[in-house]
């Protein structure tokens, strides 16, 4: 029987395979040709993933680039049922061999029931039998390759593209924990305005999350700098621009500092033990954000607490909901089937 970890991002899916590794990163993105058939509004998929994602700001009027999940849920079913199938299929699960696969899906902290129901809903559209859930912090600290105490708390804070989830916990729960909505997607929406209007430059999201990954940095002394292409707002006509570090730093810093508030907040609701167990541990950082250039020594510096970074944020959850699936009694403990 195979088993899988998905996590199933608003923008990127991950499937982790134990034994394997990770054998899948792809854009959570489906681009749909819609037509009328007799008065009735149809459409046909164009394509899916990466593909769809590179068809953003270059489609045709009639077709729309979808992502259907948005901040841990699904919100459109069956267009996810189809592109979770797709993925599958490239990793060798078809449907005909999706009943004897077990999956853990990786959900937010807090999530809600009706939302682990349409999980389950879309787990059975794809052939799916076996479904489990884990937490995100309890995962994304397992992907840093260390062990969840039965009795010192652990915090997890893991940055994602529309969601962040805070948590402390121990093998025993979560003792303090929430999501918020917020990530790298609030920060690119704010690039491209910020552009906009103080440079009269128009530029995409693909662009902005280039911009953010290649050029952000919360670095003092930083001094990136790339020319993109883009349109110049008043005349429409194309055109480019070059966009430095110290640009972005006031963008990115807007955003990290409303999340360490969150933070802060779930520290404050824990026990004064725990709180104290928590600032010697450290905090465990994960997420795609985490890999821009001085972000973990600015949270490290902000909250006066030490930090964690596994080799590749982004994956650490997937990695570390592998690991669970992977080990009966773990997966007995941390994870649940509702």
């Amino acid at each position: 029987m195979k088993k899988i970890a998905i996590d199933l991002g608003s923008e990127v899916t991950k499937i982790y395979m134990p034994g394997c590794g990770v054998v899948l990163t792809e854009a959570t993105c489906i681009a749909v040709e819609e037509y009328d058939d007799h008065g009735e509004n149809k459409f046909a998929i164009k394509a899916y993933g990466d593909k769809a994602r590179a068809l953003s700001g270059r489609a045709a009027l009639n077709t729309r680039i979808i992502n259907p999940v948005f901040e841990g849920d699904i919100v459109h079913e069956n267009l996810a049922a189809h592109l979770l199938s797709y993925f599958l299929e490239k990793i060798e699960i078809p449907f005909r061999k999706a009943k004897h696969a077990e999956v853990m899906f990786i959900v937010p902290c807090g999530v809600k029931a009706e939302v682990r129901k349409k999980y389950k809903r879309l787990a059975d559209e794809c052939g799916i039998e076996t479904v489990y859930f884990i937490l995100t912090p309890f995962a994304a600290v397992l992907g840093h390759n260390v062990t969840i105490s039965e009795s010192v708390p652990m915090f997890s804070l893991d940055i994602g593209s529309s969601i962040t989830n805070i948590a402390a916990f121990s093998q025993d729960g979560i003792i303090a924990g929430l999501n918020v909505n917020l990530g790298g997607g609030n920060i690119d929406v704010h690039i491209i305005d910020e552009l906009a209007e103080k440079s009269q430059f128009k530029i995409g999201g693909l662009t902005a999350a280039k911009l953010k990954n290649t050029v952000g940095s919360l670095l003092a002394d930083d001094n990136k700098m790339a020319v993109v292409d883009g349109r110049d707002a008043a005349s429409g006509a194309p055109a480019s621009l070059a966009v430095n570090s110290g640009m972005l730093y006031p963008i990115i810093t807007a955003y990290v500092d409303k999340i360490l508030e969150y933070v802060q907040l779930v520290i404050s609701k824990l026990p004064p033990e725990v709180a104290s167990a928590v600032m010697r541990g450290g905090m465990y950082l994960t997420g795609g954000l985490i890999k821009i250039d001085g972000l973990p020594e600015y949270i490290q510096e902000k909250l006066s607490i030490p930090v964690h970074v596994p080799e590749e944020p982004q994956l650490a959850a997937v990695i570390g909901g592998g690991a669970i699936l992977a080990a009966d009694e773990l997966c007995e403990r941390l994870a649940t089937e509702e």
